[in-house]
């Protein structure tokens, strides 16, 4: 069910993003980000529930699904399309720092080394 929402989605934000000209890159970050669904998903299977449509576990399946295909995409995004040059730069023009990385209890920018 995860698959078969995301792949709807996917069909039906993907065009408009690239009618409008966005990069493809963007695109795609902008596809994953917008396949959410998480009101409908969630009202439309309280709405099944409270009127017996679906049972208590139907509804468990289905709601974790939905929250599911909000989180999934969100991380896919955010891993492998994220648009650094949109990203702010910092005062010196550098662009914004990198995660962190914590060891020997001392916090670094990923790929720096600590002095």
């Amino acid at each position: 069910m995860l698959g078969t929402k995301m792949l709807t989605k996917f069909i039906g934000v993907y065009p408009v993003t690239r009618r409008y000209r966005s990069p493809r890159r963007e695109s795609i970050y902008t596809t994953l980000l917008m396949s959410t669904g998480l009101t409908f998903g969630t009202i439309s299977a309280l709405f099944g529930l409270s009127h017996g449509i679906i049972d208590q576990s139907q509804y468990s399946i289905l709601v974790a699904a939905v929250i599911g295909s909000a989180v999934v995409p969100t991380l896919i995004a955010n891993a492998f399309y994220l648009p650094h040059h949109l990203l702010p730069e910092t005062a010196e023009g550098e662009a914004a720092p990198q995660p962190v990385a914590v060891r020997d209890g001392t916090v670094s920018e990923l790929g720096r080394r600590t002095p």
